[in-house]
């Protein structure tokens, strides 16, 4: 148990099986910025691509039964003085042209092993600038992250990798940093992401099952999850599928969310490519609110590499109802190759009170709509 008040961490907590890390109201848990404390490595994920990496400043591997609860604050302290210059050049950032400390260099050469087969023992980096998540059961079983604050992450908040039995409930995730992800679950199994409140400089939501090779080796997809009653503010996208999705996705339900931010760029969104891939089946979505958002409901084939492999994504009974948007840059961004075209979507019962620009629809076949309002008019797909 951590009591009230301020402690600093020299290095990650790693959490062992019957463990609750509990952090009492009014305490706040700061971790140290420098990346040497986050030595040795351990076996991680980023990215979707596993190699021997910084320990994540809060990390299990295959434990069973932990828990990181309480109403206090874990402060990872990233800022543009640590950690996030290692993303590059980023948005209008003054930092991040480092000709060395930029994690382009380690992230190229960590895909070259992915798509060699490098064997992950193997995949070590003398000079690493891949920056770590802040938390991450890896390979466990009977994971709770309840009622925390966490605060300027390095990388990816909440990232549970290749876990069973998974909750998140009345987290408040604050990180406005590159890659500031809220909640990142990749390649679980029986999720529940509840009541949680995202305000994030990237995804605040986004299911993953791994990138490219990685992902279609482990073949483990994120499945049977449910996020409910979660408020999504600043981000890139509310709830979000992808991109490293190479395992697949299937069997979630979110419902009863509430979203709206002038910096919150899509509100539902699929982001893959043919060098992801990625079978996605099975996808629900129903009383989703929306105030102030860029692009409501976003699928696209398109992500970075766009269309320059040889893995198409499928896309398989993937539903949205009762979704109501006030104000709205284009109702949809739907970009599906010309030899695979977007299908298995069904769009019912929508209502965008204003939009400022016609939707964009490519190659969409045999989507299923049913009383989508603009503007209070009535339209079909291609009219909104």
């Amino acid at each position: 148990m951590v009591p009230k008040g301020e402690f600093f961490c020299k290095g990650p907590i790693h959490l062992k099986s019957n463990i609750n890390l509990h952090i009492e109201e009014g305490a706040t848990l700061h971790f140290s910025t420098d990346s040497q404390h986050y030595k040795p490595y351990v076996h991680t994920r980023w990215e979707g691509m596993e190699l021997m990496g910084y320990s994540p400043l809060i990390y299990a591997f295959k434990q069973k039964n932990i828990a990181i609860t309480g109403q206090g604050t874990l402060d990872g302290g990233a800022s543009a003085d640590n950690w996030w210059p290692w993303k590059g050049k980023w948005k209008t950032s003054e930092w991040g042209d480092h000709a060395v400390e930029n994690q382009k260099y380690t992230r190229d050469t960590l895909q070259v092993m992915v798509e060699d087969g490098t064997p992950v023992s193997e995949r070590v980096f003398e000079e690493n600038y891949l920056r770590p998540p802040f938390i991450q059961p890896y390979l466990c079983e009977n994971v709770l992250i309840e009622g925390v604050t966490i605060l300027r992450s390095p990388f990816w908040l909440v990232n549970p990798v290749l876990c069973k039995n998974v909750t998140v409930s009345n987290i408040h995730c604050h990180s406005f940093g590159p890659n500031s992800d809220g909640c990142d679950p990749e390649s679980c199994t029986d999720v529940l992401i509840q009541s949680c409140v995202f305000d994030t400089g990237d995804d605040c939501i986004a299911i993953k099952s791994g990138r490219n090779a990685d992902g279609r080796r482990l073949n483990q997809p994120s499945e049977n999850i449910i996020i409910e009653d979660c408020e999504m503010k600043a981000g890139h996208g509310g709830i979000v599928i992808g991109s490293e999705i190479s395992g697949g996705v299937r069997n979630l339900y979110a419902q009863r969310c509430v979203m709206s931010s002038p910096n919150l760029d899509r509100g539902i969104r699929i982001k893959t490519n043919s060098i992801r891939g990625g079978h996605l089946k099975n996808l629900n979505y129903r009383h989703i609110s929306i105030g102030d958002v860029k692009d409501a409901i976003v699928v696209n084939f398109f992500y970075e590499e766009g269309d320059a492999g040889s893995f198409p994504p499928k896309l398989e009974g993937i539903t949205v109802e009762h979704m109501t948007v006030k104000r709205a840059d284009r109702a949809f961004m739907l970009r599906g190759y010309d030899h695979t075209p977007i299908t298995g979507l069904s769009l019912h019962d929508i209502s965008i009170a204003s939009v400022e620009k016609p939707s964009v629809i490519e190659n969409v076949e045999a989507i299923q709509t049913s009383n989508i309002v603009i503007a209070g008019k009535k339209v079909g797909l291609r009219d909104a």
